[in-house]
């Protein structure tokens, strides 16, 4: 199976750059694509319940269901482990998905090679 990686840095600071990378990772599982989104510097917080809560971008449909559309169709979510760390977030209250990982975790599943795009 081919692979792709959304890399994705924001979170309530660009509520637009968020929605459209989920709305993306959702098109590349629809393709048949093994997809994993990693979330990196504030992107992380979005791997904590109820933080995605109220998030709407007018034309797209709710983050929040967003990402539970990507993870309840078998898409993998990474949170880089020292940018949550450095949060001081909560790793016990994770959404369904996510993993924290170290950067090797993505390297290694891009190291076959893997299409990515940022936001």
């Amino acid at each position: 199976m081919k692979k792709f990686v959304v890399s994705l840095t924001s979170a309530k600071n660009d509520t637009d750059k968020a929605t459209v990378a989920f709305v993306v990772a959702n098109a590349a599982l629809g393709s048949d694509q093994e997809t994993l989104v990693f979330l990196s510097t504030e992107g992380v917080r979005l791997a904590v319940e109820g933080y995605a809560d109220g998030i709407h971008e007018e034309g797209f449909s709710a983050l929040k269901d967003l990402m539970s559309a990507f993870a309840e169709s078998g898409g993998k979510i990474y949170a880089c482990a020292p940018c949550f760390k450095k949060r001081g977030l909560d790793e016990t209250k994770l959404i369904a998905g996510v993993s924290v990982v170290g950067g090797a975790k993505l390297v290694e599943f891009m190291a076959g090679g893997a299409p990515s795009i940022s936001y």
